[in-house]
């Protein structure tokens, strides 16, 4: 039997190749294609759009006749931009 890569000859029951060391025969599973990972950068833009209303509306809590609802808002802004990233973080791991 002839190698298919090299052109060496080897044992008819030969797994592999000797000298190159090139498979005899085709393998019985194929590789999992490998997926490209998303940028994080969509996320941490996401992230910091809350971050700047979250201050926004602490500031504008400040100045509000009623700034309970304001600052509940900023801090719920704030609190979704955190776990946006503490779960973008804990999933690439």
């Amino acid at each position: 039997m002839l190698c298919r890569n090299c052109g060496t000859e080897i044992a008819a029951k030969a797994i592999v190749c000797y000298r190159c060391g090139t498979a005899t025969t085709d393998p019985a599973r194929k590789a999992v294609p490998i997926v490209p990972r998303r940028s994080p950068l969509l996320t941490f833009v996401v992230a910091a759009v809350l971050v700047l209303g979250a201050l926004y509306l602490g500031y504008a809590g400040q100045t509000a006749q009623n700034p309970d609802g304001w600052r509940t808002a900023a801090g719920v802004l704030a609190g979704v931009a955190l776990m946006i990233v503490v779960l973008r973080l804990v999933r690439r791991r």
